[in-house]
Order: structure tokens, then sequence, then C-alpha cells
């Protein structure tokens, strides 16, 4: 039998807005080989927007470890369905070590690409943006679509799959570097900075003849310009409201224009990935092509230690990230 030290982060008290490091605590127990079927160590977790509204809600319970996704490292195992030193993927992250029966995971068979893409790009967040923007949002080639928080880990995936569609694509974003990473990086046709430009002045000048499809992870007052600019037969999947996350009742601010969705027969519809698990394999094969093919890029902040996990949570609710928000909790040995 071998004992492990394993730190962990657990919701100690319930934000008031947008939660601060008093929220959270740091709690170190221990974890045996002898422990569950199988033993896994975390390698990176990811920090996800979705994780705010249940830490108010109670979803996330008090005083205990905190859920995330996870990729880690089989240690120990009497499961024949997860060999020793076989990669896993999970939802028990906020911590450093797993134990499981091994029904929770799910084997990670790499080819070529770095493990952290099963986070983002090949994981939940790629198969978010494939799923929400194909089916959901009935994409067709060379429309017009507009992406709302575009450099984050979502929406810089669904701005690149349009821009493989042959469309034209605006979207936003929170600073000058993340306009200069949409346009010059990842080839976008137009993007602005909503803290210092005119969201619907923005709008008519990146796409003048109207928005055929609205990807929309912001709400608010985004979701108010949108509205008022759709074309007949538009389309707006709702991924997310992240603007609304730290208010009470994860409430959004109004949107007046919901009244052009008459007369022009706009269609929003909210979805959630595990409607396109039916899809994985199509996904991850269309992915690792675009990818291939110099079509898919992506982009990481990285925070190193479990200790890091609650403010990588915290910046990713201010926006600090381009891309995926991870933290790497051990070496990958």
């Amino acid at each position: 039998m071998t004992d492990y030290k394993n730190r962990e982060i657990h919701l100690t008290s319930r934000p008031d807005g947008l939660p601060v490091p008093e929220n959270f605590g740091l709690i170190e127990t221990s974890v045996s080989s002898d422990d569950g079927d199988v033993l896994v160590k975390n390698i990176y977790m990811s920090v996800d927007p979705a994780m705010r509204p249940p830490l108010t809600n109670g979803q996330t319970k008090l005083d205990e470890p905190m859920m995330g996704g996870a990729i880690g490292r089989v240690l120990h195992s009497r499961n024949p369905d997860h060999t020793v030193g076989s990669y896993v993927i999970h939802r028990a992250g906020f911590r450093e070590y797993h134990v499981s029966d091994g029904s929770d995971l799910r084997t990670i068979t790499l080819q070529d690409e770095p493990l952290t893409t099963h986070l983002h790009v090949l994981g939940g967040t790629g198969l978010t943006a494939y799923g929400g923007l194909l089916v959901t949002g009935e994409l067709k080639d060379g429309e017009n679509v507009f992406v709302s928080a575009a450099a984050g880990a979502v929406g810089s995936v669904v701005c690149q799959i349009a821009k493989i569609k042959q469309c034209r694509v605006a979207g936003s974003c929170g600073s000058p570097e993340k306009v200069d990473y949409l346009v010059n990086e990842l080839g976008i046709d137009y993007a602005f900075n909503y803290k210092t430009q005119d969201i619907r002045k923005s709008l008519r000048e990146g796409l003048p003849d109207g928005i055929d499809v609205y990807f929309e992870n912001v709400g608010g007052e985004h979701l108010d310009a949108a509205c008022g600019q759709m074309r007949p037969l538009g389309r707006i999947p709702v991924c997310g409201m992240i603007s609304a996350y730290n208010n009470k009742g994860a409430r959004s601010e109004g949107v007046t224009t919901l009244s052009n969705m008459i007369y022009n027969r706009v269609t929003m519809k909210g979805f959630v990935v595990y409607e396109f698990e039916h899809l994985r394999e199509q996904f991850l094969t269309d992915m690792r092509k675009w990818m291939a093919a110099g079509q898919m890029k992506y982009s990481e902040t990285i925070m190193q230690g479990i200790d890091q996990a609650p403010a990588a949570l915290i910046g990713l609710l201010k926006g600090v990230n381009t891309g995926k928000m991870l933290v790497q909790l051990s070496e990958d040995t």
C-alpha cells in the first residue's frame, strides 16, 4: 500500500458577485493505492465559466472538493478497463489525486497532439463549439457570423470553424491584444474591444449586411445589439451568459430588441455539450484534420499548482485569459 498527500480546493463560503480568494480553502488530505479501484494522479485541470453559477446556487457543496474537468494518469488499478500508465479524463478536478471505481473515467489515446488539447480544442470545449455552431446554429457556408467572447476557449474555436466554412466572421473581446490575436492569428474578418467600442456600431461596421448566426457567450448588451441586426431566418445558439454569472440569480441585463425576432423569424436556442456526444468521433476526425492543415489554432493560459486554481477561476471571470484557462497540477512523469 502506498499513501499520497492530496491537496484539494474546497468552496468554504458562497460568493456575492465576483468570487474572492477568501471563498476558497486549500485542504490537505491523503489517499492510498488501496482506495477504490483506480487511483489517478491529475496532471491538468480545466477552468470554465460554467463553474461560476453553481458556487452560488448550491450545486457546488461547501467544504467539499470542487468539481471540474481534469486529465490524469492512472497510478494504480484493479480495473481491467483502465491500465496503469494510461491517460484518463474525468470531472474530479480541483484536487491532485482522484479515487475512482472507473465508471467516471474515459481513456484518452493521443495521436501526436499535446495532452492539454483534450481539455479544450479536442475536448468538451471543442465539441461545444462544433455542435453549437454546426448543429444548433445550423451554419451554412458563406454566412455572416458574430461570436461574443471570441478570444475565449469556445469562442476562438467557433470563429475558426466559421472561417473554414467560408463565412465572414466578427468577434468581440476585451482587450487590444485579443483583437490582434483574433484578426492576425486566427484570421477572422473583424474584431472589436467591447470595453472601448460601441457594440452596435462595431457590428454594423464588421457585418454591414447583418448577422446570420450569433454564437452567444455573453448576454446582456451583446444580445441586445445582436438581436437588432439579425438577418431573416437568423439563428442564435446560446452557449453562455458570462456577463450575468456574477449577478444575483445569474440575471442578465435587459434585452430590448427581441421584437426583431418576429418578422425576421429568428430562432434562439440553448444547448449543452452532451447533446453532441454521438458526434464525438466525427468531431475528433474533423478537428485533427483542421489542426494538421493549420486551420485550427489554439491558445492556452496555464497557471501552476493546485493552490492557483481559485485565482485561475477568478481570472477567467475577469477575462484575463486568451484561449483556454488551465491549471497544471503535476508534471507528466
